[in-house]
């Protein structure tokens, strides 16, 4: 519980740290690639490059609104069941800024989770000295762009859209934090048949939580009994983590849980911008296994 309460704080303080950006303060570039200036900095990411892993690191790699926090949240229950171990109070993400963090999480016992929302590409090489396991969280395209606006405009660590039309601009053409949805996706789809790495997408978590659970579990070596896996699935749910996001993240749980819906990008997309992004992903994914499978068809027609 204590780890908890010093992981919400740590969240409060980039949030109070925030207040006092101006809006054309909040973006910085590292390597060409948009990220919150808050949340990611140059100290960041050069102890990023030094930092050393170890092989039973669990490592969960999302494209921003994809389901990162929901996975961590799975991940840590699933680690808690067999091991027994709390999740840290140092903020997973690892491009994310924090008080003493590499120094924190070199001090954490074993298997760490650890997220990351950078591109394969954007991930120092260095870290992959070890051979430790990742698992990759896509979400449709369509829903992630929506979910995405939805997420830039209730952050008050990220600047403000007037309209969906010019976010929705922006993120066709990587202009965004962490860049090009489209471009993680070519790059992970290059991994997808890397024996330590597992991609599972959002739509199939939310279909069916427990066999998520149970292959993710066993992806990982977590043995975890019927019952476990079914405790875990229950608790772990979109709504009921919604729920408790207050408990888990501070004020900031209601901006990072908000509808976790699939399918709600028809409310909102021109038949114009449908058609654009139809085409952006035939030139990007046709026939790749991604591509398949992200289900499109199933999830964005």
């Amino acid at each position: 519980m204590a780890n908890r309460e010093k992981f919400v704080g740590e969240i409060k303080k980039l949030m109070d740290a925030v207040k006092n950006t101006p809006p054309d303060k909040m973006l910085s570039r590292y390597n060409g690639v948009l990220y919150p200036s808050i949340l990611c900095n140059q100290e960041t990411f050069d102890a990023l490059n030094s930092f050393e892993t170890r092989e039973d690191d669990m490592l969960i790699a999302a494209y921003p609104k994809c389901g990162t926090n929901w996975t961590i949240h799975l991940l840590q229950d699933m680690v808690h069941a067999v091991h027994k171990k709390d999740p840290a109070a140092v903020i997973p993400v690892l491009e994310f800024t924090g008080e003493n963090k590499f120094e924190n999480l070199k001090e954490e016992s074993s298997p760490r989770v650890l997220a990351t929302h950078l591109n394969y590409d954007g991930i120092p090489k260095s870290l992959f000295n070890k051979q430790f396991k990742t698992l990759v969280v896509f979400r449709n395209p369509k829903d992630t762009a929506l979910s995405y606006f939805h997420f830039y405009n209730n952050n008050p660590a990220l600047p403000t859209y007037s309209s969906w039309d010019t976010f929705f601009e922006d993120f066709m053409a990587g202009n965004v934090c962490w860049g090009s949805y489209f471009d993680h996706v070519i790059e992970w789809n290059k991994h997808i048949d890397d024996e330590n790495i597992m991609i599972v997408t959002f739509e199939e978590m939310k279909k069916d939580l427990e066999a998520a659970v149970k292959q993710i579990s066993e992806f990982f070596g977590l043995s975890l009994n019927e019952e476990q896996i079914q405790r875990i699935a229950d608790k772990g749910t979109f709504k009921s983590m919604k729920e408790k996001s207050e408990e888990s993240h501070g004020a900031f749980g209601k901006i990072i849980f908000r509808k976790g819906e699939v399918g709600d990008w028809r409310n909102t997309f021109t038949e114009a911008q449908n058609q654009e992004m139809d085409a952006k992903f035939e030139a990007c994914l046709a026939g790749t296994k991604l591509g398949e499978m992200l289900q499109y068809n199933v999830y964005c027609k």
